[in-house]
C-alpha cells in the first residue's frame, strides 16, 4: 500500500472535514427525502410504488456498488475515485432538483446512488491512510461515526425546514454547495494513494448480487399492485432466487470472491450482518411511514413534521457517541441489547397509534426509537470485525456497511407489501393499515435482542477465532 506523506495536523483536520462532508450528504440523503415524499406525490402525481422507488433506488445502488467502489479506488486511486463520486453525486442531485416527472426523479436518484457508492468507502480508506497513529485514527473514526448517526437523524429536520421555506426540490439543492466545497478541499489537501495489493473486482459475483437485491425489492414493491400470483411477480421472484443460488455457488468456488462466504462461519459477523439489515429496515420503514402519517393522516406541515423528529435527533447526538464508549469499555452486548429492547418497545407503541394520538406521546415514541437506533451502529461494526485478522477487518466492515443499505431498501419495500393501503389512505384508516408493518418491526426488534445476546456469547467468539486462520491463509 502506498505510504502517505507526512502531513501537518491542520492538513489532516481539513482532510477529515472533507471526508465527513461527503458522509454528511450521502447519509442525510438517505433520510431527508422521506419528508419530501408527500410533496413529491402531490407535485408529480407519484403512485405508491413510485414513492417507494424514489426512496429505495438510492440505497439499493449504494448496497450494490459499495464493495466494487472500494476495490476500484484501491486500484485506480482513492482521491481520483472520491472526486469522481462527489461530481456524480452533485450531478444526480441537480437532476433530482430539475426532474419534471417522477420517472426522471427515480433515474436521478439512481445517479445519486452511483456517486454515493464512490464516496463513503473511499473516504474511510483515505482516513485510514492519513491517520496512521493508533490514537489519532481512533479519534478520526470516532468523528466519522458521529457524523453517520447525526446526519441520518438531521435529514428529516433539515428537509422539513427546506420544504416549508422553499420547495421539495431544495432538499437536493443543499447538496450542491457541499459537494463543491468537498471537491475543492480534496483537490488541494488530500494526497493520492493506491493499494499495492489489489483484489479482483469479480464482475460476475457483483452482477449476481445486484440481480438478487433488485429482484427482491421489485417483488416487495410491485407485488401488491401487480398481484402476488401475476406472472411478472412470480418470474422476477424466481429470477432473484436463481441469482442467489448462482451467487452462492460461484462465490464459494472463486479464489478471490466479491464476498468471502467463509466470513459467515463467524457467528459475530453473521449476527452483525443480520442485525444491520433488521435495524436499518425498521429505521427506514419508520421514516417513510411516519412522514406520511404526520403529513397526510395528521395534517402537519413539513416543518412541523421535521420538528417532531427533533427528539430522535437529540437522542442520536447524545447516545451515538455514548454507545461507542460503551462498546469500547463493555463490549457490544449492552448496546445491542439496549437497541433491541428500545426498538421493540417503540414498534409496539407505533402499532397502537391512532390519528388522535397526543403529540407529547409521539415525541416520546420518537425519542425512544431514536435512542434505540442510535446505540446500534457502533456495535454492528465492532461485532462484524470481532476476531477477524487485521487485514480482513476492512472487508468485514464494508460488508456490514452494505448490509445497512440493504436494510434501508428492504424496510421501504416492506411498507408497500405489508401496509400498501396506508400509502394511499390519508384518513383514519392509515393507522389500521400500517399495523401489520409495525408488528413485523416488533419481530425484527426482538431478533436484534436475541442476536445481540447470542453474538456476544463465548460460543460465538470461539467461532470467530476459528474463522480467522481460514481467511488469513489466502492473503497474499
Amino acid at each position: 500500500m502506498t505510504a502517505a506523506p507526512t502531513l501537518s495536523s491542520r492538513r489532516k483536520a481539513i482532510i477529515l472535514a472533507s471526508c465527513c462532508l461527503s458522509l454528511l450528504i450521502v447519509s442525510m440523503d438517505a433520510t431527508i427525502v422521506n419528508v419530501a415524499i408527500p410533496s413529491v406525490r402531490a407535485d408529480l402525481g407519484a403512485s405508491a410504488a413510485q414513492m417507494q422507488w424514489v426512496i429505495d433506488v438510492y440505497p439499493l445502488v449504494l448496497a450494490s456498488l459499495l464493495l466494487l467502489a472500494g476495490a476500484a479506488a484501491d486500484r485506480f486511486g482513492r482521491r481520483r475515485t472520491f472526486q469522481i463520486g462527489l461530481t456524480v453525486f452533485a450531478l444526480g442531485s441537480l437532476l433530482c432538483s430539475l426532474a419534471p416527472n417522477v420517472e426522471t426523479l427515480i433515474a436521478a436518484r439512481f445517479v445519486q446512488g452511483v456517486g454515493g457508492s464512490m464516496m463513503n468507502p473511499v473516504a474511510m480508506s483515505i482516513i485510514t491512510q492519513v491517520f496512521t497513529e493508533r490514537v489519532e485514527r481512533a479519534r478520526a473514526i470516532g468523528v466519522w461515526g458521529g457524523v453517520v448517526g447525526i446526519s441520518m437523524v438531521l435529514g428529516p429536520i433539515v428537509g422539513g425546514v427546506l420544504i416549508e421555506l422553499v420547495d421539495w426540490r431544495a432538499v437536493f439543492w443543499i447538496n450542491l454547495p457541499i459537494c463543491a466545497i468537498a471537491i475543492a478541499l480534496t483537490a488541494i489537501f488530500v494526497p493520492e494513494s493506491k493499494s499495492a495489493t489489489m483484489r479482483d473486482i469479480d464482475p460476475v459475483g457483483q452482477l449476481l448480487g445486484i440481480a438478487f437485491l433488485f429482484g427482491v425489492v421489485f417483488v416487495l414493491i410491485e407485488g401488491p399492485g401487480m398481484g402476488w400470483s401475476d406472472a411478472r411477480t412470480v418470474g422476477v421472484a424466481a429470477a432473484a432466487l436463481i441469482a442467489l443460488a448462482a451467487f452462492l455457488v460461484y462465490e464459494s468456488r472463486r479464489h478471490d470472491p466479491f464476498l468471502d462466504l467463509r466470513f459467515f462461519r463467524s457467528i459475530p459477523f453473521s449476527s452483525a450482518t443480520v442485525i444491520a439489515v433488521c435495524a436499518f429496515a425498521v429505521w427506514s420503514a419508520f421514516l417513510f411511514m411516519m412522514s406520511l402519517y404526520l403529513q397526510n393522516a395528521r395534517g402537519f406541515s413539513p416543518m412541523q413534521t421535521g420538528l417532531i423528529y427533533l427528539p430522535m435527533a437529540i437522542g442520536a447526538l447524545v447516545f451515538s457517541p455514548l454507545s461507542g464508549r460503551m462498546v469500547g469499555r463493555f463490549g457490544s452486548r449492552p448496546s445491542l441489547v439496549t437497541s433491541g429492547v428500545l426498538l421493540t418497545g417503540s414498534a409496539v407503541l407505533l402499532a397502537a397509534l391512532t390519528v388522535t394520538t397526543p403529540v407529547w406521546r409521539l415525541l416520546a415514541i420518537f425519542a425512544v426509537f431514536g435512542i434505540g437506533f442510535a446505540v446500534v451502529n457502533a456495535p454492528i461494526t465492532t461485532a462484524a470485525v470481532s476476531g477477524m485478522p487485521t487485514d480482513r477487518a476492512g472487508a468485514a466492515s464494508a460488508i456490514a456497511s452494505t448490509s445497512r443499505q440493504v436494510g434501508v431498501a428492504l424496510g421501504v419495500a416492506l411498507c408497500g407489501s405489508l401496509a400498501g393501503v396506508a400509502l394511499v389512505d390519508t384518513g383514519a384508516g392509515f393507522t389500521a393499515a400500517a399495523r401489520p408493518l409495525w408488528l413485523v418491526c416488533v419481530g425484527l426488534g426482538a431478533l436484534i435482542l436475541i442476536l445481540g445476546l447470542y453474538a456476544t456469547s463465548g460460543r460465538a467468539l470461539r467461532s470467530a477465532e476459528r474463522v480467522a486462520p481460514l481467511v488469513t491463509a489466502d492473503v497474499r
